[in-house]
Order: structure tokens, then C-alpha cells, then sequence
């Protein structure tokens, strides 16, 4: 009976780790009316999380965009069809692999940070003094990194679409010899704005709320000791960079 008692264990925990995360969720929404009072916090935040994420997201768009055209071109030249190449890489960028890899660079760069940030908060005590003081931790640290994150990934995911889009132009026009003026018309007219530009931004928002809740909670939860912080900063990378894997199909069945 043993292997039942675990099984029941590990059930009641996940129940129970849920309905923390919710409620601590839905604490720090509510926490968001709050943030006018910590404007100066959220901008720092907004800074730590967002600009200094940009280099890695221009290096990593401008080299997507190169290689997504060099594959792109070797498949539609067997067809006759390599005036197509802008309207290829503009859609595979919008729809899908800005989102998907803007995030996951994300929660390897920003999420990892921020549990690790919280998480020695946690160890050093700063949060339990914090609330002997009477300052609500929930206001002070959680609220603004969160807006920040649900802010700051739609931009950088915005920021990797144009840069990967002018570099798999570069490699088209400069190196593969597509005439310049047909990768840019066919682009302009099969790109559709509100369908393949905003089904890239609504996923980047869920992204971004996903991905920084699940770097901050690991980082409020984590056990205040130095092997505790670094499973939690391990725990973020995993989780989330599985949850935006899932969310992705999930997102794409419903838009389509």
C-alpha cells in the first residue's frame, strides 16, 4: 500500500501548490493598483527585465531570420517559387518563432534572474523583514516585476520579429540574389496585419504573464537556502519553457 500513500501524497502536494500559486496570483493582480505608488519600482524593473534582454534578442532574431531564409529559399527554389521567401520568413517570424523563442530566451535570461533575485531575498530574510515593517511584500517585489515582464516580452518579441525579418532580407537580397522589390511587395501583401501580426502579440502577452509568474512564485516559494535557490532558478527554465511550449499549440488551435 505504500506506492498509494505516495501517490496520494503527490496528489494532495500538486493540488495544494496550485491553489497556492493561484491565490498568490490573483493577490498580486489585485496588488496592480497598487503600482502607481512604486512607479520608480517598476520602471527599474521594467529596465532589468526588458533592456537588458534587448542584446540578446537582436543577436538572436538577426541569426533566426539569416537561417530561416538560407532553409526557406532551398525549399521554394525546387518549386520556382523564390520570390515567396519574404512572405515565408515575415509569417514563420509573426506567427510563431518570435514568440516562441522571444520566451524562451526570456525565462533563460529574465526568469532565471528574477527567482534567483527573490529567492536570496527570501534566504537573506529582506521579505520577513519587509513585513515586520508593515510593507507588503506582494506590492513591494511581486506586482511590479510582473507587470514589467507582461510589458517587456511583447516589445522584445516585437524587436526580434523586425530584426529576424531585415536579416533573412539580407541574406535573401544580398547573398541569394531574390530581386529586393518582389521579397517586399509579396510580403506586404500576404502579411496580414490583424490576423498574423496580432496572433504573435496575443501570444507574447500570455507569454510574458506565464513566464515571469512562474519566475516569481518559484522565488517566493523556494526554500531560503542556496541549493533551494538554485532549484528554484532551475525549476523556472523547465516550467516555463514547457509551459510556453504548450501554450503555443494550445494558442494556435484556438486562433486557427
Amino acid at each position: 500500500m505504500n506506492w498509494i500513500i505516495r501517490l496520494g501524497n503527490l496528489t494532495i502536494n500538486f493540488i495544494s501548490l496550485q491553489g497556492n500559486s493561484v491565490i498568490l496570483c490573483l493577490m498580486t493582480l489585485m496588488a496592480f493598483v497598487k503600482i502607481p505608488k512604486r512607479f520608480g519600482l517598476f520602471i527599474k524593473q521594467l529596465f532589468a527585465i526588458g533592456v537588458l534582454s534587448i542584446s540578446i534578442i537582436i543577436v538572436s532574431g538577426l541569426f533566426v531570420g539569416m537561417v530561416l531564409s538560407l532553409q526557406g529559399y532551398n525549399t521554394l527554389v525546387n518549386f520556382g517559387a523564390e520570390e515567396s521567401l519574404g512572405v515565408v520568413v515575415a509569417l514563420s517570424l509573426l506567427r510563431e518563432l518570435s514568440p516562441v523563442v522571444g520566451a524562451l530566451l526570456f525565462a533563460g535570461r529574465a526568469g532565471s534572474s528574477l527567482t534567483a533575485e527573490i529567492g536570496l531575498m527570501k534566504a537573506t530574510e529582506q521579505i520577513s523583514a519587509m513585513e515586520m515593517m508593515a510593507i507588503d511584500p506582494i506590492e513591494y517585489i511581486l506586482a511590479p516585476r510582473l507587470l514589467a515582464g507582461i510589458i517587456a516580452l511583447p516589445l522584445l518579441i516585437a524587436l526580434f520579429s523586425l530584426v529576424g525579418i531585415y536579416g533573412g532580407a539580407l541574406v535573401a537580397i544580398d547573398y541569394l540574389g531574390v530581386d529586393n522589390g518582389a521579397f517586399w511587395s509579396q510580403m506586404q501583401a500576404q502579411v496580414d496585419i490583424q490576423h498574423d501580426l496580432m496572433s504573435g502579440m496575443i501570444k507574447s502577452v500570455v507569454f510574458g504573464f506565464v513566464v515571469t509568474w512562474i519566475a516569481i512564485y518559484q522565488g517566493y516559494s523556494c526554500i531560503p537556502t542556496s541549493e533551494g535557490v538554485s532549484r528554484a532558478t532551475t525549476h523556472t527554465v523547465v516550467f516555463a519553457s514547457l509551459a510556453v511550449l504548450g501554450l503555443d499549440f494550445v494558442l494556435t488551435a484556438a486562433m486557427l
